[in-house]
């Protein structure tokens, strides 16, 4: 399978200092409330890595949580900024240094993964626990690459695998198909033998059908809802409803969406009362072990060629305001790193 590369990444030199670079949230609200901030590496716990960070993702998912979206979640996540203020999950690096108890990594190892609820992977290094989400990186995947696989490629599969119910031959809608989850989505329904159907704007079509996608909707032309019946509608970005979706599926069709709101929770509370289902799950907090797994087989995708993550622009780390930017939007293709 093709790789879809708009722009190359910049080399950097990684120095060992005691300290390190990284951004966080002053505030809930646009970009412009992201600032740097240097802060002294900690002294490694027996089970801790520390990892010189070579790239890292920002996504929609980052802007959401600089915005403080959903409201109704910050009681949960903080008022005024996020508890754990530092920005950035997904990343990719070299293992710098490890505790005495750590027996999954070495020095030199190249490992990706995600922050998880900790946070900080938009930063030139950070620690974390050997039990979190990282995996060794293959030498055929690039850190670029490797860094923004616990987004799009994690959180597609696990929707699709373990909650969509689809099997060969069934009929998937995929709305923001040319977004980080949306072009992962179409690989990997395409590679499980489902015929997928995907929105895009005219200028993503030929993409779209790269990746997989039988049929493709230009949403700026024409109606997204017609009168064909899928078993599933992927609503990637959030930007439907269970109503909305409902007349597009079949009897016993499943609406998904990783982005929830108050309207998906009322539909998913509502869900016994009809065949029909509305579906949310946080992949990101399921368990580590099973994450890893998660990212194995998406590895192993990639290497029966059946997966690459679509990349779009890479930015320099210290022009990460740009990057938000150009994530918030919303016409980005695939993936945008910051390295």
């Amino acid at each position: 399978m093709a790789r879809y590369v708009m722009h190359q990444p910049k080399m950097m030199e990684w120095i060992m200092t005691n300290d390190f670079d990284a951004w966080m949230v002053r505030r809930y609200g646009g970009p412009d409330v992201l600032a740097p901030v240097r802060r002294s590496v900690p002294a490694l716990k027996p089970d801790e890595v520390l990892i010189n960070i070579r790239a890292s993702a920002v996504t929609r998912a980052d802007g959401m949580m600089r915005a403080g979206e959903p409201r109704f979640a910050r009681p949960m996540i903080g008022f005024g900024r996020p508890r754990n203020p530092l920005v950035g999950t997904g990343l990719s690096g070299t293992i710098a240094a490890i505790g005495e108890n750590v027996s999954r990594f070495v020095v030199g190892d190249a490992v990706f993964g995600e922050a998880g609820l900790r946070f900080g992977a938009n930063a030139t290094r950070i620690v974390l626990p050997q039990t979190a989400v990282l995996v060794k990186k293959p030498d055929a995947i690039t850190h670029e690459e490797a860094a923004v696989l616990s987004d799009g490629a994690l959180t597609s599969w696990y929707f699709l695998h373990t909650q969509s119910g689809l099997q060969p031959g069934d009929s998937l809608l995929v709305l923001g198909g040319a977004g980080s989850l949306g072009s992962a989505a179409i690989q990997i329904a395409h590679a499980m033998g489902v015929r997928v159907t995907a929105t895009a704007s005219a200028r993503n079509h030929d993409l779209m059908r790269g990746l997989g996608a039988a049929h493709v909707i230009d949403y700026t032309a024409q109606p997204v809802w017609d009168r064909t019946r899928y078993d599933v509608v992927f609503d990637t970005l959030g930007v439907s409803t269970f109503g909305e979706a409902r007349p597009a599926l079949k009897p016993d069709g499943r609406y998904l969406s990783p982005v929830l709101n108050l309207g998906l929770l009322g539909a998913m509370l509502g869900n016994r009362f009809r065949g029909q289902k509305a579906v949310f799950a946080a992949a990101g907090l399921q368990d580590a072990d099973a994450l890893r797994g998660v990212l194995g087989r998406v590895l192993d995708l990639m290497a029966e060629g059946l997966f690459a993550p679509v990349m779009d622009q890479t930015f320099a780390l210290s022009d990460i305001v740009a990057a938000h930017h150009y994530v918030a939007t919303g016409h980005k293709r695939g993936n945008v790193v910051v390295v």
